[in-house]
């Protein structure tokens, strides 16, 4: 009983991955050329998460399958809060929530004192000690940005019950450990992509070996790259989604 039910979970899963990458295509998101990600690693290939999430349709089909995650057998939440950092955690965080009758939160970046950047929740957010928190975000390269949202959660004494993504283009990070506690987090995406990123420069990255032209889309930059159009939004492969 217990290999049917793996297969089952698994087939599902795959399912879901398909269908993630299929609204992801569908939004042109993906497209071709020498990008550098808000990670600062470049990248040849591009995801402009947002032509995604400006499709309410599809950011609510998106959400729906973590909110499925999230309700026992009776259809009832087993979290208390949803949250997600900002920007495009956002969306997802209050999306998923309202699928889900709970609370959604998001966390900014902040610059403390010695200089140091942090997750913090601000503008009247609190969480309960004890409260079930899931954490959501859109594209993981790093983990970086969820990374940075455990310690804030930890601060009030919530509880993580699982961090989620959209698409994980990390090459096979499965766990976040807390800077604060050395705890460790289960992460889960709906859809997994193997494209490399590199550093910077010719002995390491192949587009800058090439000397193609550098763009930083997304918030850092107006440019998308030069690409194949449609071709590459159409074309198989993962992106950088900002990260």
């Amino acid at each position: 009983m217990t290999t049917i039910r793996r297969t089952v979970d698994l087939a599902a899963r795959a399912a879901i991955g398909a269908r993630t990458e299929a609204l992801f295509r569908r939004s042109g998101a993906l497209t071709d050329g020498h990008f550098q990600l808000r990670s600062g690693r470049h990248s040849d290939r591009y995801l402009e998460k947002f032509l995604v999430l400006q499709d309410p349709t599809a950011t609510s089909e998106l959400c729906g399958f973590w909110a499925a995650r999230a309700r026992d057998g009776g259809g009832g939440s087993t979290i208390d809060l949803v949250a997600g950092p900002t920007t495009g955690g956002v969306i997802l965080a209050f999306e998923t929530a309202r699928q889900l009758g709970v609370r959604g939160i998001f966390a900014e970046e902040v610059t403390g004192s010695d200089g140091a950047k942090r997750r913090e929740f601000r503008r009247g957010f609190r969480i309960a000690p004890g409260e079930r928190v899931l954490l959501v975000d859109d594209i993981l390269t790093t983990g970086g940005s969820l990374l940075a949202m455990l310690p804030a959660v930890e601060a009030f004494g919530g509880e993580i019950v699982g961090c989620q993504v959209l698409a994980d283009r990390s090459g096979g990070l499965s766990t976040l450990i807390s800077p604060l506690s050395g705890r460790s987090y289960p992460l889960e995406a709906l859809w997994t992509l193997d494209v490399p990123t590199y550093e910077p420069g010719p002995a390491t990255c192949p587009r800058c070996a090439e000397g193609l032209p550098l763009h930083a889309p997304g918030s850092t930059g107006t440019g998308i790259g030069t690409g194949t159009g449609a071709a590459a939004r159409e074309g198989a492969g993962e992106t950088g989604g900002g990260r």
